[in-house]
């Protein structure tokens, strides 16, 4: 269990290049769409890219 949890955290930073893109996407579309302040949109931007990271590393390791 605690290997499994490591090599996940290790895998997430090279997929850190490929969860950057749909965070500034999403926090675009945001602020276009309902007007956010810099704070929110910056918010919404490091938390998709972390959510994504996430999501992508433990995916790759159990697929």
């Amino acid at each position: 269990m605690n290997q499994e949890l490591i090599t996940i955290l290790v895998m997430t930073f090279p997929m850190l290049i490929f969860s950057i893109y749909p965070g500034i996407a999403l926090s675009n579309w945001a602020d276009k769409r309902y007007q956010i302040s810099e704070t929110q949109k910056r918010t919404i931007m490091v938390v998709t890219t972390v959510v994504f990271t996430l999501t992508l590393s433990i995916l790759l390791y159990y697929i």
